[in-house]
């Protein structure tokens, strides 16, 4: 059964132990990878998983360009095991924004990164909609989504950006909501153009949980992903081995409906 990582984070190998240090004082949490793009291949191979959906999140607005120019360079240089995902920020004009949308497909990048919580924006406030705006349907946006710790990803903002703006297509992470996973379920099952991923939430909600939160979204809308580099690769895919599905929603998850989603 082919595995595709749909959540992975990567860095140039000069910053990678800081941004990954980074990531570990923001959540209050151990990492277990060195961040760059070697590193996660070859965790990836250790594991049989055939590919990954690889970003990186730009903190201001001058940084896009050059995030995603390291992100498009990593997906030419890993002979097809990449996909990537582009950086915008909200501080970016209505015109930098577009044409760095183009840019990014011009470059391969099948995909948007948001992240409210770093990026430090509402969800579903005017910044957030300036962006919408801008991307319509051209590309699916993988968003960060919950952290009760702050006010900008909760699942009923992720919910009003998507009811104001129905032509969005949006992976909505860690089942819709960090932190706030019955509140993602309240908020965000049955969404049209939604779909959720698993990753950052297998260590902490039970099994039974997991499989509930599945058939509250639907098998055809959940994707296998691990937040590299926040978590052990061969400790996430046990925990998901240990969820009681049946092989076919395994199959989706695990692969299909990415494959469909991106046209893998």
């Amino acid at each position: 059964m082919k595995i595709f990582d749909s959540h992975c984070h990567i860095f140039p190998e000069k910053i990678a132990d800081r941004a990954v240090e980074g990531i570990g004082d923001f959540y209050k949490m151990p990492m277990f990878n060195i961040g760059t793009a070697a590193d996660l291949t070859a965790r990836h191979k250790e594991n049989g998983i055939c590919g990954a959906m690889v970003c990186s999140v730009a903190t201001a607005p001058e940084q896009v360009a050059a995030i995603n120019d390291f992100i498009a360079a990593a997906v030419a240089d890993s002979q097809g095991f990449f996909v990537g995902f582009c950086s915008l920020h909200p501080d970016m004009s209505e015109i930098e924004l577009d044409s760095e949308i183009e840019r990014a497909k011009s470059l391969g990048l099948c995909g948007i990164k948001l992240h409210p919580d770093f990026q430090k924006f509402h969800a579903d406030g005017k910044r957030a909609c300036k962006v919408y705006e801008a991307i319509g349907n051209r590309l699916p946006i993988l968003i960060h989504a919950g952290d009760s710790r702050f006010p900008y990803s909760s699942p009923h903002r992720i919910a009003g950006a998507l009811d104001s703006f129905p032509a969005l297509t949006m992976i909505a992470a860690h089942f819709g909501g960090w932190s706030e996973w019955e509140d993602a379920i309240l908020a965000l099952a049955g969404k049209p153009n939604l779909y959720v991923d698993t990753s950052s939430s297998l260590y902490e909600i039970s099994s039974a949980k997991a499989v509930e939160y599945i058939a509250a979204f639907g098998e055809d809308r959940v994707l296998f992903g691990t937040d590299y580099p926040m978590w052990d690769i061969r400790l996430e895919l046990e925990r998901f081995d240990k969820l009681d599905l049946s092989e076919s929603a395994r199959e989706k998850i695990l692969y299909r409906n990415v494959q469909e989603l991106l046209g893998l």
